[in-house]
């Protein structure tokens, strides 16, 4: 069992018929929670129901809400979300809300020095308080995790250079990775050069790339390590690539092989994908009939 700590936004995913409890940390906290962690969310809700629902939902789902602030002037964070026919999604932001007011506290900054793994995003860097208050935290984290999310135009590439070079560990779908080192001067086409050029420039050791459909590439350790994917039909992104991520997280802070731990995570993400909502229960047979197809 590991302790750790995810950063940032927590709020209501509105979908065009129903809307979903989620935010990028919290849907990596709820499933490295699965997997028996210890995890705390650090996060910023309003002084309303919505809020009060997600700090229901988050604490009966076992993750640890003490560090949850509420904010008497902003209001819980909501996304309008659009799928395509293909079931990708496209994201409506809301802002100001009130994870873009997190402060740092004492409390807040034993939660994260106590820690095992810190675990954060781009998006939550795009106001001026929380973006400070992540900047404060990085300087006591032990082990930092970085998970891009691009969504234009809350994102920029001094702040996303910054945060880079401040992570131990940085995913990246393969659309945001040559973005990024376009933005940095790479001339490679190659993605395993572009990752090489990631590492160099920003002296980050572990670097993981998804690829949709495709699958996923880790450069771990010096090496790299494939998986092409599994074959599902998709129900909807929604959370995909953040079980991804607390599945290769988990496996990974546990010591297991790279190539179990990058296969076992293409199975959680698919899984997700090919179920309405960020956050589906996954059974084992589920993931072993995947993994052995």
């Amino acid at each position: 069992m590991k302790n750790i700590v995810c950063f940032g936004e927590v709020l209501w995913d509105v979908f065009p018929t129903h809307k979903k409890i989620g935010g990028a940390p919290l849907n990596v906290a709820l499933r490295l929670n699965s997997f028996e962690n210890n995890v705390s969310i650090i996060t910023r809700i309003g002084n309303d129901e919505a809020g009060e629902q997600i700090v229901t939902f988050a604490k009966k789902h076992g993750v640890n809400v003490d560090y949850i602030q509420v904010d008497e002037k902003f209001k819980t964070g909501a996304v309008k979300v659009t799928l395509n026919d293909k079931g990708s999604a496209s994201y409506d932001i809301n802002f100001p809300r009130a994870w873009n007011n997190i402060q740092l506290t004492e409390k807040v900054k034993k939660i994260t020095k106590n820690s095992d793994a810190f675990i954060f995003g781009s998006l939550v860097a795009r106001g001026e308080t929380s973006r400070n208050t992540l900047y404060g935290l990085l300087r006591l984290a032990t082990y930092k995790i970085f998970d891009i999310n691009l969504r234009a135009p809350h994102y920029s590439y001094d702040v996303l250079f910054h945060l880079m070079k401040q992570a131990d560990f940085i995913k990246f779908n393969d659309d945001e990775i040559f973005e990024i080192a376009a933005a940095l001067g790479a001339k490679s086409k190659s993605l395993e050069q572009i990752i090489l050029f990631i590492a160099e420039q920003t002296a980050t050791k572990s670097i993981c790339v998804t690829k949709g459909r495709h699958g996923a590439i880790l450069y771990h350790n010096e090496t790299f390590y494939y998986n092409s994917g599994y074959q599902i039909v998709v129900a909807d992104t929604v959370g995909a690539g953040d079980s991804f991520l607390a599945s290769l997280m988990d496996k990974l802070l546990k010591n297991v092989p790279p190539q179990n731990a990058i296969d076992f995570a293409c199975a959680i993400g698919a899984i997700v994908a090919s179920r309405e909502g960020a956050n589906p229960e996954i059974y084992n047979k589920d993931i072993d009939s995947l993994i052995n197809m």
